[in-house]
């Protein structure tokens, strides 16, 4: 399934980025960097949105990911999400593509103290030039993803190279799984 990949593309590439898997205390201006990776995943859910989080995604398989990403969503559909599976983001995913969304544009804000989230939009099927004549068109499976960032701490070139990082480990799953432990 593609949500437990990305979660593991975005917990690999936190390893690389760690400034963004931390949080920001503005009145003191300090800064934390957090070892465990809590990353929390947006959730539209009958009661409204909901943002449970799965813990240290760094030590976890894909299929343990997504065993726990299910707990959660089953918990969230049934109202019955315990109080700490909602405490302790260290980073956001929003899976608004899972709800329709996701054009071309999406404008994800950042849940302080928290200091970088990602939205990632519908997979479409969509036409793309493959050669460099551009006259060879093939269709590829497609996915907008806007990332937003606290700039009191995290500038755009990193949010880019994080970017970067995360669509390399997305469209290579075979290169991310041999980076695993």
């Amino acid at each position: 399934a593609f949500l437990p990949l990305a979660i593991k593309a975005a917990s690999k590439a936190l390893e690389k980025y760690p400034l963004l898997n931390a949080s920001y205390d503005a009145e003191s201006s300090q800064v934390t960097l957090w070892k465990d990776q809590n990353i929390g995943i947006a959730m539209d859910t009958p009661r409204g949105l909901i943002v449970p989080v799965v813990k240290q995604c760094q030590d976890k398989s894909l299929p343990e990911l997504a065993e726990e990403l299910q707990r959660l969503k089953d918990a969230a559909a049934q109202g019955t999400v315990d109080a700490e599976d909602l405490k302790g983001a260290t980073f956001t995913l929003s899976n608004i593509g899972a709800i329709g969304g996701g054009g071309t544009y999406m404008s994800p804000v950042v849940t302080p103290p928290q200091v970088a989230i990602g939205a990632l939009g519908k997979i479409q099927r969509l036409p793309r030039f493959v050669s460099n004549d551009g006259l060879q068109v093939e269709e590829a499976n497609i996915c907008v993803i806007s990332w937003g960032g606290d700039h009191r701490v995290v500038d755009g070139a990193t949010m880019a190279r994080f970017h970067t990082q995360w669509k390399e480990y997305m469209e290579d799953p075979v290169r991310l799984l041999m980076e695993l432990k």
